[in-house]
C-alpha cells in the first residue's frame, strides 16, 4: 500500500466466513424444528421450498432488500398460513434460524488476520446480511457495525459508506474497504470515495479489474500489505 488508510471497514459475509454453507446449515436446524414444532408446515415444504417461497417474498417486497430478517421471517410466516398452522409461530422459527446463522466457520487465515488488523487499525464492520458480531464472537475485534437493515440503505449506495466512515471518524478518503463482492464492495467503495481493495477467494468477478485495484486472496496477505 502506497498511502496506508487510518481505519478499516470489513465487509462479513464470503470476506471472513462462506456464506452458504452457513445458511444450509441453518435452513437445516429450521427444518428440523419445523418437523416438530409445525408438522404440517414442513410437509408441505421441504428446504428448497422454503427457500423459493423466501424468494417470492423478497421479489414482491423490494422496500425489504436492505432487511433479510424481514424477509426471512415473512416468508415463514407465510409458510406457516399456507400450510394451515400458527403464523404466530413465525417470530420463534425465524429466531432458531437466526442463532444457526450465527453458527459461522471462520475461512483458516481469518481470525489470525482479524486480530492483527484489529491491533493496528480501528475497524467496522459493514454489511448487507444479518451476522451479529455480539453472537458470533466477533464484536471486540470492532469499533462497531453498520448494517443494511440498521440504517435502511444497503451497499453498494454511497450513504453506507459515509455512514461507517463517520462512525469511525474519518474521511472517506482515510478510510479502506475489504470485501469479497466487486460490486457491492468495491466499486461501492470506490465510488463513496474510500480505498478499497478486492478480498479474491475464487476466481468470480471481472478479472482485467485487478489492474484497477489492489486484489488479495486471503487476508493474511492483506494484513501483511497494511502492515498490521
Amino acid at each position: 500500500m502506497h498511502t496506508l488508510p487510518r481505519a478499516l471497514t470489513l465487509d462479513l459475509d464470503d470476506t471472513l466466513w462462506p456464506i452458504w454453507p452457513t445458511i444450509e446449515r441453518a435452513e437445516s436446524v429450521l427444518h428440523a424444528w419445523l418437523q416438530v414444532h409445525a408438522p404440517a408446515t414442513a410437509q408441505r415444504f421441504d428446504r428448497a421450498g422454503l427457500r423459493s417461497l423466501r424468494d417470492v417474498v423478497a421479489a414482491e417486497n423490494p422496500h425489504w432488500l436492505h432487511d433479510l430478517s424481514a424477509i426471512r421471517a415473512e416468508s415463514l410466516r407465510r409458510a406457516l398460513l399456507l400450510a394451515g398452522e400458527n403464523p404466530a409461530l413465525s417470530q420463534a422459527a425465524f429466531e432458531v434460524f437466526f442463532e444457526a446463522r450465527q453458527q459461522v466457520v471462520l475461512y483458516d487465515d481469518a481470525l489470525a488476520a482479524l486480530e492483527r488488523l484489529a491491533r493496528r487499525y480501528p475497524l467496522m464492520a459493514l454489511t448487507n446480511g444479518n451476522a451479529d458480531l455480539e453472537r458470533i464472537g466477533l464484536a471486540p475485534f470492532f469499533r462497531g457495525s453498520v448494517t443494511a437493515r440498521g440504517l435502511g440503505v444497503a451497499k453498494p449506495d454511497s450513504r453506507i459508506f459515509h455512514h461507517a466512515c463517520a462512525a469511525l471518524g474519518c474521511e472517506p478518503a482515510q478510510v479502506l474497504h475489504i470485501g469479497d463482492d466487486f460490486e457491492l464492495d468495491v466499486n461501492g467503495a470506490l465510488k463513496a470515495g474510500l480505498q478499497a481493495v478486492w478480498l479474491r477467494r475464487e476466481s468470480h468477478g471481472p478479472a482485467d479489474m485487478q489492474d484497477r485495484v489492489r486484489v488479495f486472496s486471503d487476508l493474511s496477505a492483506l494484513a501483511d500489505a497494511l502492515q498490521a
